[in-house]
């Protein structure tokens, strides 16, 4: 073994370390009864040593004899199950691209036998069928589904794999039966399958919900354990300072409670303390003392109670009880988190930061050289001038970071070469914290100007951007903060709250992963970046004067049809549209600026190893795209380099 760790390539990226744990393990998604293991604690990311030292990149299977299957990582984002056991593969599985055919590790490693006996479910020998069917399942779980189930030819019904067989507990070398710590009256039994119907199938001491595949149960007490407290049970007391003074001990029952440390009531198992009354969740023991968040600029720092009185938490924007603990800025008085928002992933990165010395960084973007003049880090070769009055809109103006016109808004220009800043766009700094990543984000020039995507607003650009890692936004998303103001929305600051589900944006009613809301009572509203970032005005060749941003028409107001004079279709007047100096106009977002406003006029980025120029579509005569042969009709379009290929739009492009 190497000394900077055991490099299993097919499982995780980084070197990981041997380790002994009785957990899950990340390669099969089972329990093993072997605790090594292979660990990467920065991942905090799980191997089984046998997993890990037989894994073969082909096997046969006797669940799919035709053909062989080959091992690949399963994407995030897709959802793929297991055709043997059908449960959802999380990280690795073994695949047949010919049929589409997936088995997990555990699968593979151990196929389910033709036949088996489980008379807890069914009272007859069950057979497994070795063909895709849909069936339904006639276990407790009752689903229809689509797989290889265990079939029973005298009934006639049918079962999932893991309903009716799991690796044996003898096999494993868990006993039938234990006595545990914590339930001295009886006896505790192996069980596999569903938890009984009685039971709420949470382990009495984690809170975790049980796994179906083995978990310990009486029946007498209606007591439940998962196996990682089977295995390695909490401590009955402990003596943790971060935690508390005194010494705290676990109540193991069924007990409603307020947790001190976070303010969330909790319902079982909490450490208290009979001295002072302090009770606190299990999982709360190991809160951080003191950890950036991304939605302030300092550090916070826990404390056992709030003590701001009417105070809302700076990430939920809920009201904060300030006789609990949560974390604070010792900079700002009155800026405060709950908890379990400040440790929240999107939130908090995961470091500790306590005694570890806070470092002053300099992200001022230039240097002040008199009342006009600034010297700004992306440009070292000259000075700039500030413009307050702006210009007309010139095509050849456009600011080098945002890459929108200039227009009437103040900047700064280059003495000595066609150089532009809008003001706004120069006085972002060179490091700061975004609600949409961990991490704190670096401000890139891009003077490569290579293509991206945001991440935020899906825009593609060439321009600035704020960057970490793989985390990409352009530098109009990465300028975003809280509490942020629109002009369609100027009673209230919007924030950005992290959610789960996808919700129709205001602006444009699309449905949107990343938005901004409104907070203040049932308003409801909500913004997506992509329309917070669209610029207010914008000149474009269908109308001489500049295009104002509409938000849109009430129900009352609007009345007939309306039109956009650019792809000559209809507009919806519910949703944002640029109109013109009399209002006689409404046009499409996208017709007005295209699909490539992000991209600078003129340069010649790279895109995929291929380079491209921005052309501005400004002549007499509009081109034709050579994808959808139709002429080009937003304002900028795409020409490769090297050959006559015309794009107008990016699905042209893809």
């Amino acid at each position: 073994m190497e000394s900077e760790g055991v490099s299993l390539p097919s499982f995780h990226e980084h070197p990981m370390i041997p380790w002994n744990d009785l957990r899950k393990g990340a390669c099969c998604g089972r329990f093993q009864s072997q605790s090594d293991g292979y660990y990467c604690k920065l991942c905090d990311f799980f191997v089984h040593k046998k997993c890990g030292d037989e894994f073969s990149q082909f096997i046969d299977h006797p669940c799919h004899p035709n053909h062989t299957l080959r091992s690949r990582r399963v994407p995030g984002t897709i959802t793929t199950l297991c055709d043997v056991c059908g449960r959802r593969i999380m990280f690795l599985s073994y695949r047949c691209e010919y049929c589409n055919f997936d088995v997990d590790v555990h699968c593979a490693k151990y196929p389910p036998p033709d036949v088996v006996d489980n008379f807890n479910v069914h009272s007859h020998k069950l057979t497994l069928i070795k063909d895709r069917t849909t069936f339904y399942c006639s276990a407790k779980c009752g689903k229809t589904d689509i797989g290889f189930p265990y079939k029973c030819d005298e009934c006639d019904v049918s079962f999932h794999v893991d309903c009716v067989w799991h690796t044996s507990a003898a096999e494993l070398n868990y006993s039938p039966e234990l006595n545990h710590s914590y339930h001295s009256l009886h006896p505790l039994k192996l069980l596999t399958g569903e938890p009984p119907d009685y039971s709420d199938g949470i382990c009495r001491l984690c809170g975790r919900k049980v796994d179906k595949e083995m978990f310990y149960h009486c029946s007498s007490c209606n007591f439940t354990l998962d196996m990682p407290c089977v295995l390695n049970p909490p401590p009955q007391s402990l003596l943790d300072s971060k935690a508390h003074d005194h010494q705290l001990v676990l109540l193991p029952r069924l007990d409603s409670f307020t947790c001190n440390a976070c303010g969330i009531k909790g319902d079982r198992s909490p450490y208290a303390c009979f001295r002072c009354g302090f009770m606190i969740h299990q999982d709360c023991l190991g809160l951080p003392r003191v950890i950036n968040i991304n939605r302030h600029d300092h550090r916070v720092s826990r404390t056992s109670v709030l003590g701001v009185v009417n105070s809302t938490c700076g990430v939920c924007r809920r009201k904060v009880d300030w006789t609990y603990g949560g974390f604070s800025c010792q900079r700002c008085p009155g800026y405060v988190v709950h908890s379990k928002c400040a440790t929240r992933k999107v939130v908090w990165n995961g470091k500790e930061l306590e005694g570890v010395p806070e470092e002053e960084e300099d992200t001022e973007p230039y240097v002040v050289i008199d009342a006009n003049t600034i010297h700004h880090f992306s440009h070292k070769e000259h000075y700039l001038k500030v413009n307050v009055n702006g210009v007309l809109y010139e095509e050849n103006k456009r600011c080098n970071a945002c890459t929108h016109q200039i227009g009437l808004k103040s900047f700064y220009s280059c003495i000595g070469c066609d150089f532009f800043l809008h003001q706004k766009c120069a006085e972002n700094p060179k490091k700061k914290w975004h609600v949409l990543h961990n991490e704190r984000l670096t401000l890139v020039t891009n003077k490569e100007q290579d293509i991206f995507v945001c991440d935020a607003c899906e825009r593609v650009s060439n321009g600035f951007l704020y960057k970490h890692g793989k985390r990409k936004l352009d530098i109009l998303c990465g300028s975003i903060s809280e509490p942020f103001v629109h002009s369609s929305h100027p009673h209230h600051p919007l924030y950005y709250i992290p959610t789960e589900e996808v919700e129709t944006c205001n602006g444009c009613n699309a449905r949107e992963h990343h938005i901004l809301r409104c907070i203040e009572g049932d308003c409801g509203f909500v913004l997506g970046f992509r329309c917070a970032i669209l610029p207010q005005v914008v000149k474009n060749r269908v109308d001489d004067h500049p295009l104002s941003l509409c938000y849109g028409e009430e129900k009352e107001e609007a009345s007939g049809k309306y039109w956009c004079d650019i792809c000559e279709k209809e507009t919806n007047p519910k949703t944002w549209f640029y109109t013109c100096k009399d209002h006689l106009a409404s046009l499409h977002t996208k017709c007005v600026l295209g699909d490539f406003a992000g991209l600078m006029p003129r340069s010649i980025p790279k895109s995929e190893d291929r380079s491209l120029e921005v052309v501005p579509n400004n002549s007499v005569t509009r081109p034709f795209c050579s994808k959808c042969k139709s002429r080009c009709m937003y304002p900028i379009y795409l020409k490769l380099l090297g050959i006559s290929v015309i794009l107008c739009s990016f699905s042209c492009a893809h």
